[in-house]
């Protein structure tokens, strides 16, 4: 079964670390951040059985 909580959480760092990035104007260590952790959970719900 996925698990929506580990998901929510790590999609919620990930944003808040984007946002914290985007307060520096560095727009690309902002786009990185969000791909990653957008790969990470799609990585994972592909994963379960």
């Amino acid at each position: 079964m996925t698990d929506y909580q580990k998901l929510y959480h790590l999609l919620f760092n990930a944003v808040t670390d984007a946002r914290e990035s985007l307060e520096k104007l560095d727009v690309a260590a902002a786009v990185r951040l969000l791909e990653d952790a957008q790969t990470q959970a799609e990585d994972h719900i592909l994963e379960e059985p």
